[in-house]
């Protein structure tokens, strides 16, 4: 989609954070946390806790949450010489059952093309083929390997958690949300971390409606931008996947004027790129893959509420939120969170802007 340059830079996403902010662990229980609330229409903001979520939406509103699920996905592999490589396997670029399953693959360290790696905790049993490399560190990879990539990661991957979280997580599943089911995600969807099955209740309660959607999360999302004009940035490919009857749904609630709530930054690029896509009511599920990136001067279609976490500087999360909250509004949240002792990043506090 093609618009006039905002004029925004790198230095507008810049904002000074205290590292002892960046959360370290999750809040227990998982809505204990904080949740900091941005009225976009008269400017106010109220310091509430998460369990209150229910109470701060309407009746009839909508709640879209990514379900995607994150799987093992660092592993590491040694070459025929002995050197190391981490492998970060991103996503996959061939479908279940193909003979040669390729996959887009972080690596640390210096491989070449073609060269054969063989597994740390597997040895012979699965090797790694370095096709070519594809820029920023990413390669494509052929597994030759006795299962399929996501079984050999059961036996031989981790949880690949965040750089700045150096706590080891002591039960993997803090690290996804309780109604995540569709496996591909490289990092979790944090926004949807603070949801409890009991506050699914109070939201049903509350005649709040949650629908799902799946966007497999990719380390495009969070990778700190390059550019220094905003605009000369781009994101790389997600795929998602969406049935008909959720897509027809937001488009009747659309149509009747309810409000749409995204939980979270995944959520809400699969809606608003399908809303350019897609904006009728297909009689099929919608898949595909999204580059979207949402910044200042975004017109959005559907989405009037935003769920999130607090972002990283110089990210597309942060140039987002700036698109919905409005650039110097965002500065002035992220000042009181800052202010107010807030826990930042994927295990920290949240904000809902309305």
């Amino acid at each position: 989609m093609s618009r006039a340059s905002t004029g925004i830079t790198l230095g507008d996403l810049d904002y000074v954070l205290p590292e002892e902010l960046i959360a370290q662990t999750p809040a227990e229980p998982r809505d204990a946390s904080r949740l900091l609330v941005a009225r976009r229409a008269v400017g106010a903001l109220e310091d509430r806790a998460f369990s209150e979520l229910p109470s701060l939406l309407r009746a009839g509103d909508v709640l879209v949450r990514n379900d995607t699920r994150v799987f093992p996905a660092r592993s590491f592999f040694h070459r025929a010489t002995g050197g190391r490589i981490e492998v970060l396997f991103l996503y996959a670029l061939t479908r279940p059952g193909d003979a040669s399953e390729r996959w887009e693959a972080l690596l640390r360290g210096r491989p070449r093309p073609e060269e054969v790696l063989e597994s740390e905790a597997l040895g012979p049993d699965w090797a790694l083929r370095c096709i070519e490399p594809i820029g920023d560190g990413r390669w494509v990879v052929e597994s030759l390997g006795r299962a399929p990539v996501l079984a050999l990661l059961d036996e031989a991957g981790v949880t690949p958690l965040p750089p700045y979280i150096t706590t080891p997580l002591d039960d993997p599943e803090r690290y996804q949300t309780t109604y995540s089911r569709s496996l591909g995600s490289a990092a979790a969807p944090t926004a949807g971390l603070h949801f409890t099955p009991a506050l699914d209740d109070a939201l049903a309660a509350a005649d709040v409606a949650v629908e799902h959607v799946t966007l497999h999360v990719g380390l495009g999302t969070f990778k700190p931008l390059q550019s220094d004009a905003l605009d000369a940035n781009t994101l790389h490919s997600e795929s998602f996947d969406v049935e008909a009857a959720v897509w027809a749904r937001l488009l009747e609630a659309r149509r009747d004027g309810r409000r749409i709530v995204a939980v979270g930054t995944t959520s809400l690029r699969v809606v608003e790129h399908l809303a350019i896509e897609s904006p009728g009511s297909p009689g099929h599920p919608l898949r595909g893959a999204t580059r979207l990136f949402i910044r200042p001067g975004f017109a959005f279609r559907m989405v009037d509420g935003l769920v999130t976490n607090f972002h990283l500087p110089r990210t597309s999360l942060l140039a987002l939120v700036m698109a919905f909250c409005g650039v110097t509004e965002t500065r002035a949240i992220y000042r009181h969170a800052v202010e107010r002792r807030y826990r930042f990043y994927s295990f920290g506090d949240a904000m809902l802007a309305l």
